[in-house]
């Protein structure tokens, strides 16, 4: 089903709630390729399968757990989500945002998006987490084409500040050597070849991967603050003689969970 009109979430609503013991949460962190595991160590407890949540859907890429953890993390109820899923598995829109409206309808103010992205400013280290500035959406879709529900929001969103400037100071005052830049989110499953690295860089991007800006463009939709991380697991296509692999995106970024995770955690003791 395309556009803003859904099934109805209760079912969905109703698993998390009977399976934690709570209705409401205000922060929601999805984690990407390689960053699952981020989500046990920040949470703790049992998982809830995403198999087990009505309606949710199951990623079929490596190193996306697919799994829902629920805690209390700095004082912030969290609901993180080990991995998503994304268009190039032949998902939907409405799939590929589930995580978003089904965080959302539990009472999420705050989408905190985490990715393995290409590094194409060399400014930006690999290795390492950058806050998203802004985004290029180029995956050719929108989240929010087909019927509009009016009651909800206007159908024309304003996307002048898709990621909050605020929450990207917050992030910065945890750890003040983030870099920072433009993500630009293409389909995918193939990565970008050389020549089409060159034409992003000269469209102003920074950083490219397969996923978050129609979780981006959704969560802002649905009233929610937004925080884009994207951890930089290798140079862009051109950028380096090596090939490109998906081992190597995952591996780069358990290397960099240790990081991210006192980043995630010092910002949401900080919300």
């Amino acid at each position: 089903m395309r556009g803003t009109h859904m099934p109805d979430l209760t079912p969905a609503r109703r698993a998390v709630t009977d399976a934690t013991g709570q209705s409401r949460f205000r922060a929601a962190v999805i984690l990407g390729s390689g960053l699952s595991s981020l989500a046990a160590s920040l949470a703790g407890g049992e998982p809830i399968p995403y198999s087990g949540i009505p309606g949710m859907p199951v990623s079929t890429v490596e190193g996306h757990e697919g799994a829902l953890y629920a805690a209390d993390i700095g004082g912030t109820a969290t609901l993180a989500f080990a991995g998503r899923v994304h268009l190039y598995e032949g998902r939907s829109e409405a799939e590929v945002t589930f995580a978003i409206r089904l965080a959302a309808d539990l009472g999420c103010e705050v989408a905190v998006l985490t990715n393995a992205a290409g590094g194409i400013n060399p400014a930006l280290p690999v290795g390492a987490p950058s806050l998203i500035s802004d985004h290029l959406n180029l995956t050719g879709t929108n989240p929010l084409i087909g019927p509009n529900d009016d009651v909800v929001r206007p159908r024309f969103l304003d996307l002048t500040e898709v990621y909050d400037a605020e929450l990207r100071r917050l992030a910065s005052s945890v750890d003040p050597e983030l870099g920072s830049g433009i993500y630009a989110g293409l389909t995918g499953p193939t990565y970008e070849t050389p020549a089409e690295v060159r034409m992003l860089r000269a469209l102003g991007a920074d950083l490219v991967g397969m996923s978050t800006v129609l979780e981006a463009v959704m969560a802002r939709y649905l009233g929610m603050r937004v925080l884009g991380v994207s951890v930089v697991t290798n140079p862009a296509a051109g950028l380096t003689p090596e090939p490109l692999s998906h081992d190597e995106v995952a591996a780069a970024g358990r290397r960099a969970a240790d990081r991210l995770d006192r980043l995630l955690r010092g910002v949401l003791a900080k919300l």
